[in-house]
């Protein structure tokens, strides 16, 4: 993402603003958990009303999940741009949040009651997606190349850690499908929300 541009805004002393958005699939019979780490993490972040600490806390609880589950990773891939706006660059993240948003598969829980000779077992999550969208300010050169093989994703997920703990990042965006338990993800469902992952 460096350019000619890059280093005249950096002589004039701008900010760089990078925003990247990781998507990540794994598959397989033991990750359903990972849907209760990541929606415990969303109810974690909505009583934090923003706070930028407490949502980087858990993007840290969720990259060390993912790094963990690195036998289920199926397929990868990464976008992003740089900007030396902050405007723009808070365009953009709301941008990648809408387009996050109606990728997302699921519908909202069920409040009716099962019926008497409905089985109350749910069918296991085999596919999980996760969409992990920040924004920070520097030159990250991890998370700024393609990261669709094994190494860059874990080195790109190990970056996003560490950014927390550097408080470089700005935004911070979880999305993930399906969103609950008993939700499936199928194949064919991947193949056309998901068209630009890549095989790791």
């Amino acid at each position: 993402m460096g350019s000619w541009r890059d280093r005249i805004h950096q002589l004039s002393g701008k900010t760089r603003y990078v925003v990247c958005r990781l998507f990540l699939h794994l598959s397989g019979d033991q990750i359903a958990p990972l849907l209760g780490i990541l929606n415990q993490a969303m109810i974690t972040a909505e009583e934090a009303e923003g706070d930028i600490q407490v949502l980087g806390e858990e993007l840290v609880h969720i990259c060390q999940n993912l790094l963990q589950l690195e036998v289920y990773w199926q397929s990868g891939a990464n976008e992003g741009d740089v900007f030396w706006d902050e405007g723009e660059a808070g365009q953009y993240v709301n941008e990648l949040f809408t387009d996050a948003a109606q990728r997302y598969l699921s519908q909202p829980a069920s409040t009716a009651a099962p019926a008497q000779d409905e089985p109350l077992t749910l069918p296991i999550t085999r596919n999980v997606i996760v969409m992990l969208t920040v924004a920070y300010e520097g030159d990250e050169t991890l998370l700024e190349s393609d990261l669709s093989n094994m190494s860059a994703m874990k080195d790109g997920l190990k970056t996003l850690i560490n950014l927390h703990y550097q408080e470089s990042l700005r935004a911070i965006q979880v999305h993930f499908s399906p969103a609950q338990f008993g939700d499936e993800l199928t194949p064919d469902q991947i193949l056309v929300n998901f068209p630009e992952l890549i095989p790791l």
